[in-house]
């Protein structure tokens, strides 16, 4: 499959929606940074509704509904094997400089946490993905960011096993603090201004929606606020 992928517009970021509630406005907002349009099994449905072709569309494809299986027939990627999520499948070998998932918070909690845990598993690995909802922008975080907020922003630190974790330009520091998901977690913390943080274990960084410019531009994927 991952050379499905390799189509020659690797430069262009890419919007992958998935099947959970999507609100309009975040399907926009993330076009306008990302316009490559792929979808993950019953995302297609979501797109079809709104009148748009995604590139792909790639899942075991339990969740399609005819009329969008027979819409896109010539762009459906199955791939049956049931060890990992649509998520994954379509994230497996994508060729892009980011990613903007929507469509894979609003609705099971269960499908929520199966992304966040391939975030983690992902680590590092090219592209970043990014998840958003109407009011969260959510990425793993690196080993070190930098990022360009403003006073009272809120930065959550969510740990998916043990972190050690540095900051400056938070409220309440991090120095010193070790965080676990069945211990200390580090969410609702508020910027002060400029952010920088250091991370060693697989944390997500929960941002404002309002702050995906900002997020991208840490990630070294887009021009720094300002």
């Amino acid at each position: 499959m991952p050379e499905l992928f390799m189509n020659g517009r690797g430069r262009d970021a890419v919007t992958l929606v998935g099947g959970a509630p999507l609100a309009t406005p975040v399907l926009e907002d993330a076009l306008t940074r990302a316009p490559r349009l792929l979808a993950a099994d019953g995302g297609a449905d979501a797109c079809l509704a709104r009148g748009l072709v995604p590139e792909r569309v790639v899942g075991d494809m339990d969740s399609l509904s005819p009329e969008a299986a027979r819409r896109f027939a010539d762009r459906l990627v199955p791939v049956p094997e049931q060890d990992s999520t649509d998520f994954a499948k379509a994230l497996r070998g994508l060729d892009a400089p980011f990613v903007l998932a929507v469509g894979f918070l609003a609705a099971r909690v269960d499908h929520a946490l199966a992304a966040f845990s391939h975030l983690a598993e992902r680590g590092g690995a090219a592209p970043p993905a990014i998840l958003l909802s109407e009011h969260d922008c959510i990425a793993l975080l690196p080993p070190r960011i930098d990022l360009a907020l403003q006073p009272g922003d809120r930065v959550s630190l969510w740990p998916l096993g043990p972190v050690r974790a540095r900051s400056s330009g938070l409220r309440w520091p991090l120095e010193g603090i070790a965080l676990d998901p069945a211990g200390r977690v580090g969410t609702s913390n508020r910027a002060e201004g400029a952010v920088r943080l250091e991370c060693r274990g697989p944390c997500l960084l929960i941002l404002d929606h309002a702050r995906l410019p900002a997020l991208l531009a840490g990630l070294g994927r887009g021009a720094a606020p300002g």
